[in-house]
């Protein structure tokens, strides 16, 4: 990475206005965080998007990479046994597909979550003996996650590029 990145910038997309239900608000700002996180990552030239960008190893493509494993952890019922491990993505893995793969875990939670009408029962996933979080707390959970991490992408898309914005 270059010391002095050109200055390159996209306008700055505003966060949603939303319906006014508590559902319609969590899952605009839901939708947003996600759209803003894996705009970051697209385009984002090799190797560049798999350098760290900080002495803890974070890199662009590894957070798109976890928050894909979190996705699926937190509305699909997978089991991640090493959560650091997610923060890394496979040598073999271009931008296009870990961007793929996050999108396509977004839309099968999406999926999930237009099933459930109720904010306060739980997330229906298929995981036996783990009790699942409420659908509340797990769209809760997901925006932290997702703007934490967009807020870091934001940071290390500039450092590579110069570009910036959502």
């Amino acid at each position: 990475m270059s010391p002095t990145p050109p200055r390159r910038s996209r306008r700055d997309t505003p966060p949603p206005r939303t319906g006014s239900s508590e559902t319609e608000v969590l899952r605009g700002f839901l939708g947003y965080l996600r759209e803003s996180v894996a705009a970051k990552v697209e385009g984002a030239p090799e190797p560049h998007v798999r350098t760290p960008g900080v002495p803890s190893g974070t890199n662009l493509l590894g957070l798109l990479h976890h928050l894909t494993a979190v996705e699926r952890a937190t509305f699909l019922g997978d089991r991640v046994a090493d959560w650091q491990g997610t923060f890394h993505a496979s040598p073999e893995d271009g931008v296009a597909d870990v961007v793929a793969r996050y999108r396509e875990a977004v839309a099968r939670a999406d999926e999930v979550l237009d099933q459930c009408a109720d904010l306060a029962s739980p997330v229906p996933r298929p995981r036996s003996g783990s009790p699942s979080p409420s659908v509340r707390w797990a769209l809760t959970h997901m925006i932290e996650e997702t703007g934490r991490h967009a807020g870091h992408a934001d940071i290390l898309r500039e450092l590579i590029d110069g570009a910036t914005g959502r």
